[in-house]
């Protein structure tokens, strides 16, 4: 019976697999989009779809039509101001910003010395539990910071004669299981808020969702996933795989820091005192520059508003600081460099954000979605569901088209612009709406058969295999199969901790942001 469980799983997945492969890039997939969005706008607005609402504020009853834009007027205007909607799209401002400056402190290699430091230095018997903790903040490197967790798993738990499959698996399942938590700030917490910003607007509120709009509930996320990951390698992976024992600790001091880079440490912790300093100065005496008029910094302030860019000198200063120790950086010429690298690796994002300003755009002009928001709403509010079914139906739907697509800002790029527009009218945190897609969109994402680093685990397997410090069972292939068996208990339980985790948030009212609750 186990068998056929196990053949049927498999044969799910590749089929999942192929259909996720058919799926054309992002770029082609949203002008694909914006094609039939104007045609749909066409014949919608020919059957005279429409719907009335009532508005609080003006206390009248409006009525939203489908707007045609099949019309040369439409058409022209869309040509002439494509330009001006894609510059104007609020996830390009933020994107740009954030990856210039998390871009300084990656590329100079910072956060690669940061981990290796403090993971080098862990007693053994706490290992496997910093290692997890290390690799789930490697997120904020995006796919490196998944090639670095499943590369230091394999080569720790190798040196520490172990089962090199169990650290590349631990690795893997922690840094993109785990998307969802962090420590740090990351560019995918301002590319999600600029569009969950952009989706609020269409409906009329103008709210500001800054990139820590999640941040209290992603830094607990952490530590729970650290816990939880550590507990499913050490008592069910260690079990299914069986471990190793001996140990060489030769590979391990080929990766200790050097003086340079230990200097480089020393001198950017220097650089974030005195970031800490200004942001003292500038925050805490009662009339300072980042407090409002009433003197505190809730529900908005300038220090709110201005989040992008305290991140973005924040990078900015801990990265100066160790290109400097490092030698990295030895005259202001160098900096300029280093921001381009980081603006380099967001360009193909700018690429595929072209034809989704475009979608987004026309969507919103043909009043299509906000016909759908108020339907949404008005259903839900009959049926009286509650909040919390609302953002597990979120969760649950992105955790399974996260299977056939698994770029986060591609299904957000959709899936908010019904989704938010629908919990704002029903006086649900934008916030809230991001937070349950992100939950979705990380636990399944190694348990993907798209997941494009699955090659990259399976290629360092093979390599350890090839070394002999790999032993396959009897009858055993290195394969999709493997990957898979071993990432869905990983998958299943961080699943179940972070909706577990969320339901604790919304039942205890707690903030999952600064000044971010459930009702706004």
């Amino acid at each position: 019976m186990k068998k056929d469980n196990k053949s049927f799983l498999i044969n799910f997945l590749k089929l999942v697999e192929t259909l996720g492969n058919k799926l054309p890039h992002p770029f082609i997939l949203f002008t694909i989009f914006s094609i039939i969005t104007l045609f749909l706008s066409f014949i919608l607005s020919k059957f005279g779809v429409s719907i009335s609402y009532f508005d609080i504020k003006t206390q009248t009853e409006n009525i939203i039509n489908i707007n045609n834009l099949l019309t040369y007027k439409n058409l022209r205007d869309l040509i002439s101001g494509i330009p001006t909607i894609f510059i104007n799209f609020p996830s390009l401002k933020i994107i740009v910003l954030m990856m210039m400056a998390i871009g300084v402190v990656d590329n100079i290699g910072f956060f690669n010395v940061l981990m290796r430091k403090y993971l080098l230095k862990t007693p053994k018997n706490i290992i496997t539990a910093v290692f997890i903790f290390m690799a789930v903040n490697a997120n904020i490197m995006s796919d490196a910071g998944t090639i670095f967790a499943i590369t230091m798993g394999g080569i720790l738990f190798s040196a520490l004669g172990r089962n090199p499959k169990i650290g590349i698996m631990a690795g893997f399942a922690a840094c993109s299981g785990g998307f969802t938590a962090n420590f740090f700030v990351a560019g995918t917490d301002a590319l999600l808020a600029g569009i969950t910003e952009q989706a609020a607007h269409s409906v009329g509120y103008n709210i500001t969702v800054n990139p820590l709009c999640n941040y209290y509930f992603m830094a607990a996320a952490t530590l729970l996933l650290t816990f939880v990951i550590t507990f499913v390698t050490e008592k069910v992976i260690v079990k299914v795989e069986g471990d190793y024992e001996g140990l060489s600790t030769s590979q391990l001091n080929e990766y200790k820091l050097t003086e340079d880079e230990e200097r480089g440490l020393k001198y950017s912790f220097y650089s974030f005192i005195i970031f800490v300093i200004i942001m003292g100065i500038l925050t805490i005496p009662q009339n300072a520059f980042f407090r409002n008029s009433n003197g505190g910094f809730l529900p908005k302030s300038p220090l709110l508003s201005s989040i992008v860019m305290i991140i973005f000198f924040l990078f900015l200063f801990v990265g100066i600081g160790y290109g400097i120790g490092t030698k990295k950086i030895k005259s202001s010429r160098d900096i300029p460099k280093y921001l381009q690298k980081g603006l380099s690796q967001a360009i193909p994002l700018m690429v595929t954000l072209l034809p989704a300003s475009i979608f987004i755009h026309l969507l919103n002009k043909s009043n299509s979605l906000k016909i759908l928001a108020f339907a949404c709403s008005n259903v839900i509010k009959e049926l009286n569901v509650s909040p919390l079914i609302l953002l597990l139906i979120v969760t649950l739907m992105t955790s399974f088209l996260n299977l056939f697509l698994t770029s986060g800002s591609t299904k957000w790029l959709v899936l908010s612009q019904i989704v938010v527009p629908t919990f704002a009218l029903l006086n649900i945190s934008p916030a809230y709406a991001q937070l349950a897609f992100r939950i979705g969109d990380s636990a399944t994402n190694i348990v993907s058969p798209v997941q494009n680093l699955i090659p990259v685990v399976l290629g360092l397997l093979a390599d350890y295999e090839a070394e002999g410090k790999l032993k396959l069972k009897e009858g055993e292939k290195l394969g999709f199969g493997t990957v898979f068996s071993l990432t869905i208990p990983y998958s299943v339980a961080i699943l179940i901790t972070l909706v577990i985790a969320m339901i604790i948030w919304y039942l205890l009212d707690l903030p999952i942001g600064p000044g971010v609750y459930l009702r706004f």
